[in-house]
Formats: structure tokens, C-alpha cells, sequence
């Protein structure tokens, strides 16, 4: 499907804020189309620290669980910490567990299996607990869904206390909606509409790092110890694809300076198990390096063992360890990219494109695989996208939105046909039974408030800048605006017949081009491409015709055929002298 390309039309005088903070003016627009609107929230942008992190005490409950779990520490009470297998939930849970250790505490952690538990809390688990002695559960990324097996929990005699990030139940009744609460003794939840804490959009690891700061405030021990989790709190933050605005983004800034300094054993062994340079990670890493590797022992075997390479305190112990991981997601990419082409091969012989809303039943795909095949599906197509599996007792799925269509709230209007269902905006999962499956493909596309032209793919072009205009210190003052990545992308500049003045092509499977282009008043650019040949060629072919096309891809440039292009400067340090590169992330006729 070809995309929208649109400029941002944000209004600013941007030279008069590029004198205010000593910068270009380029860097001041592309602040002002992030939202940003007073020099208040541009200083927080451009230098947020650990003071421009919120009061945790403002956080509704959170004093009262603070309380509720010191008492329970003094007298000795066994404290049972339930987390979640994806890495906001692994984080989250190794936050708790090292702080309570931390305090003294008689607590011990039990990361739900993903096929056999399923997501959350669930009666088995609080059975389990209380055949255990367990005094008190503490949720971490999940509970806010559980009414029934927290109230289950409470008959027994054990309390509750309850830390997540996820969407507040509700019901609705003509049109006002009611939230629908468990019966916890604390629920710690930013997104509780009367809470009072000025940002909702935290993930479970650093609300549990916020919990932690009054719990170690209130037991006498510095706050700033706490500051050792805010490398977890960040990664989560990536990890959990959270919007990297306001403290989200602070959060993740402190995170990743601790990352690249970290003394966790595991996480470093993880790190040299990918060969990455650890002063030099970026969100990027968390997002599409790291994670998925602690992702990957949830989705193909059990969470505990990334809990157990961040709890290791063996270097050498920790290196098997993060080869293993390592390992199993090379395990699962494999049987995502099997899982992806038959879930279009579906797609194109049930007419699925035609839809609104895609819903794929893939029945044999493991279900652990059910969100990234979403993910991809949705990428590839433009659509939200529900992916279904088989299990054992029931189907199971998981969604990947779009920007305009709120996943939890659109599955609400069909909460009829499901067993559970949760999540956010833009995810989801949910269990149901076989035969309401394709009931629901038919409601979440009749009751879809998405619109045709919500599903077109958009590109927002931040700057028409032509590559005459960049100059190094530019460049550099680019990586004011990181960390990128959801909710506060890398910017996407672009230029106007770039001429193609000669064309490589290298990697095994020929994926990363090189270009050398100019523009139409002589500036000559150094480009690099990672992508497939054939994208390009179909764009030169719109415009040239074949041989044209095939002349400038085969290198020969003979034409020098130009484009419009997308791009992103960088430095490149491959030379003895630094130059600036190109990035191509797009182009067309």
C-alpha cells in the first residue's frame, strides 16, 4: 500500500527558541511538532534529570501499600510477588524482589506460565499460594483485571495489594462509564481516575519503582539506592513500547546512562552475548536487541529464566545463561517467520485485506508467537490485527493496533463473546471459545470506529530540508531529542530529487545499499539503505521505466535517475575523518 506522505505544519518562531536554548532552529521544530508548547516543557525535553521525576507519594495508594508491606516485613509474614512473563513484567518482578530481599523480607516470586497459566493472576495461582502459606500478594504488570481471583485471595484470609499499569475496567451504562475496581487492600495504579499523580503513562517496572522509593523511604534507608532499578524501570519503559513522553522519557534517559554502565552480571552477560558496545546503547538495543531475547524465554519456555540471568550473581554462570536466551529467540524468530507467511497466505485467500479489522485464526501457531505475527500483520497491511491460536481449554489471541483505533475499547464492545480479555490502545489479549471466533471477526468490524482514511499510512515529515542545509554540529544536537521510539519517533527529514550517482549493493542477502547522491545544487551525500533492492527499483521504474531502473540498481547509473527521499542524518566514523550520512528510510518518484 503506498503511504501518505505530510509535512508537519506546527507554527513556532523556531529561530527565537533555538537562541533561548542554544540550538538550531531545525531541532526547535521538530520539538514543537512533538507537542511541546512553553519553554518549561522544552527544558524538561532537552535536560530532564532525576528532579523532574513526579513524587511517587502521589501515586493513590501507594503510601498504603508502602505501610501494609513494611508491617508485614517487621512480623515476618511470607510475601509472594506475582509478576508477568514479558519484560515489564520480568522487571517489574525483579524490582520487588531484590527491594523486599533488600528490607528483610520472607518473599519469593512466581512469574505465570504463559500457556499453562495464562496472563495474571488465577485461581490456581492464588490456590497455590495458600496452600503455600503465603500471607500477602503482590501483583507487579497485572491484578487491575482479577475481581474474581483477588476476592478468591481475600476469602482465604491473605492480603492483596496490587501494582499495574494496565486499563481500568469498566462497565457502561447509557453512555457513563463505571470502573470496575478489585477488592484489593492497595490497588497502586496510575491510571485510576482519582489518582492524583500527574502522569498515567508509566509501565508496571516503574510503578513498582515508584512503590519502592516511599518503601525505602519509610524504612529508613536512602531513597537514592532505589535509583540502582531505574535501569530496569527504563528498559521496561522501551521494552513495554510505552510512549517516550514526559517522565517516560526521563525515565528511560536515566535508564540508559545506567545501562551502559551496569553492574548487573546478567544483563552484562547479555549484553557481550550480542556483541553490542555497552557505552554506546540507545533505545533502539532495548527495543529490538535486548528485549526480545528476555521476551523470548516467556514465549518459548518459562520467564524465570531471564529473571534468573538478572538475579545471577556468577559472571560465568550468567554467560551460559544469556547464550541460552539468546538462543531460544533465534528459535523464535524462526517460527515467527513461518508463522507470518501463513498468516498472509490466509489472509490473501479468505479476502482478510478487504477488512476493517483483521482477525486470522492460526489455529497450530504457537501462542506465545500470537503478538508478534499481529505486529507484523498490521505493519504489512494497515489494520489492526487479531492473531487467534488453540489452546488446550481455549483460544487464545493477542492484537496490535493502529494510531485511531483503541484496541481494549473496541474489544469492550464485544466483551460478550470473550472469556478475558485486557490490555491498551494500541495491544491486547484475550481468550474466548472456537465457535465465537468468527462472530467476532463480524462485530469488531461492524462496531470498528476507524474510517478508510484513518488506515492509510502516514509519514509525518518533520523537516523539508534540503541536504545542503546539514553541517555536523547539527547533527550532534540530534541526539538532544533521544531517546526515540514510541510517541516521540526519530525525526524524518526529506529532500527533493536527490540524483543516484552511484549504487552498491553488500550483505548476505543484499539488504544494505549504498548510495552516493546529489542534490540539485551540487551537494554530494554519502546514503545508506537497509531494505530490499526491489523497493527502490519499483520506484525508479514508476518514473523511468525498466531499463532505467535496472540500469541505476545493477550500479551502473548511467541515467542518474533522482528521487525524492526520507531520510535521517547521521555521523559516520567508518573514515579517519567523520562525514555526515545519509539514512534513507523512504523514497519515491
Amino acid at each position: 500500500m503506498k503511504d501518505r506522505w505530510v509535512v508537519a505544519a506546527k507554527k513556532a518562531d523556531f529561530r527565537k527558541i533555538g537562541e533561548r536554548f542554544g540550538i538550531d532552529p531545525v531541532i526547535a521544530r521538530v520539538m514543537r511538532n512533538r507537542g511541546l508548547t512553553d519553554s518549561d516543557e522544552m527544558e524538561t525535553y532537552l535536560h530532564g534529570s532525576e528532579r523532574d521525576l513526579h513524587d511517587p507519594h502521589l501515586l493513590k495508594d501507594a503510601d498504603r501499600a508502602a505501610q501494609i508491606i513494611g508491617e508485614k516485613i517487621r512480623s515476618g509474614k511470607k510475601i509472594r510477588i506475582i509478576g508477568d512473563y514479558d519484560i515489564d513484567g520480568i522487571q517489574a518482578t525483579y524490582i520487588l524482589l531484590k527491594a523486599l530481599r533488600r528490607l528483610g523480607a520472607d518473599a519469593d516470586t512466581v512469574i505465570p506460565d504463559r500457556i499453562l497459566d495464562g496472563y495474571g493472576l488465577n485461581e490456581h495461582l492464588v490456590t497455590r499460594a495458600y496452600a503455600d502459606g503465603i500471607d500477602t500478594i503482590l501483583t507487579c504488570d497485572n491484578g487491575i483485571s482479577a475481581i474474581s481471583q483477588i476476592r478468591m485471595a481475600r476469602e482465604f484470609g491473605m492480603t492483596v495489594i496490587v501494582t499495574d499499569h494496565h486499563e481500568i475496567p469498566f462497565e457502561e451504562t447509557d453512555g457513563v462509564r463505571r470502573e470496575t475496581l478489585p477488592e484489593a487492600d492497595a490497588i497502586v495504579n496510575p491510571k485510576q481516575k482519582d489518582c492524583a499523580y500527574p502522569f498515567s503513562g508509566l509501565c508496571g517496572a516503574a510503578v513498582a519503582f515508584k512503590l519502592i522509593q516511599i518503601l525505602y523511604e519509610q524504612e529508613g534507608i536512602p531513597v537514592s539506592e532505589a535509583d540502582v532499578f531505574l535501569e530496569n524501570a527504563g528498559f521496561a519503559t522501551v521494552g513495554d513500547v510505552m510512549d517516550l513522553q514526559g517522565e517516560n522519557r526521563i525515565l528511560v534517559k536515566l535508564g540508559l546512562e545506567r545501562l551502559r554502565r551496569t553492574h548487573n552480571k546478567g544483563m552484562r552477560a547479555l549484553i557481550l552475548q550480542k556483541n553490542l558496545d555497552a557505552s554506546a546503547l540507545k533505545s533502539y538495543h532495548i527495543g529490538f536487541v535486548l528485549g526480545p531475547c528476555l521476551n523470548a524465554s516467556g514465549r518459548l519456555e518459562t520467564a524465570r529464566l531471564s529473571l534468573n540471568l538478572l538475579l545471577c550473581e556468577d559472571a560465568a554462570r550468567a554467560a551460559v545463561m544469556a547464550q541460552e536466551i539468546a538462543e531460544l529467540n533465534e528459535s523464535r524468530k524462526l517460527m515467527t517467520a513461518q508463522a507470518v507467511r501463513q498468516a498472509e497466505q490466509v489472509i490473501e485467500e479468505q479476502g482478510y485485506a478487504r477488512d476493517k479489522v483483521i482477525l486470522i485464526f492460526l489455529p497450530d501457531c504457537h501462542e506465545s508467537l500470537a503478538g508478534i505475527v499481529a505486529g507484523r500483520i498490521r505493519e504489512t497491511y494497515c489494520r489492526p490485527t487479531y492473531v487467534v491460536t488453540r489452546g488446550e481449554e481455549a483460544c487464545k489471541g493477542s492484537g496490535r493496533s493502529v494510531e485511531g483505533y483503541s484496541m481494549y475499547e473496541e474489544m469492550c464492545k464485544c466483551r460478550e463473546l470473550f472469556l478475558k480479555f485486557g490490555g491498551h490502545p494500541m495491544a491486547a489479549g484475550f481468550s474466548l471459545e472456537e465457535k465465537n471466533i468468527a462472530p467476532l471477526r463480524r462485530m469488531l468490524n461492524e462496531k470498528a470506529s476507524v474510517t478508510e482514511e484513518e488506515l492509510i499510512p502516514k509519514v509525518t515529515i518533520d523537516v523539508p530540508m534540503p541536504v545542503d542545509y546539514l553541517y555536523e554540529d547539527l547533527v550532534r544536537q540530534l541526539e538532544l531529542l533521544e531517546p526515540f521510539g514510541k510517541g516521540n519517533e526519530k525525526p524524518v527529514f526529506a529532500d527533493r530529487d536527490l540524483e543516484i550517482e552511484s549504487l552498491k549493493v553488500f550483505g548476505n542477502e543484499g539488504r544494505v545499499i549504498r548510495m552516493k547522491l546529489k542534490s540539485p545544487r551540487g551537494t554530494e551525500m554519502d546514503a545508506v539503505y537497509f531494505g530490499d533492492i526491489d523497493n527502490l527499483r519499483l520506484s525508479l521504474e514508476e518514473k523511468y521505466g525498466k531499463m532505467v531502473a535496472e540500469d541505476t540498481v545493477s550500479g551502473r547509473c548511467i541515467h542518474r535517475a533522482s528521487l525524492h527521499f526520507l531520510y535521517y542524518p547521521e555521523i559516520d566514523h567508518y573514515y579517519a575523518q567523520p562525514r555526515i550520512q545519509l539514512k534513507i528510510t523512504g523514497f519515491r518518484a
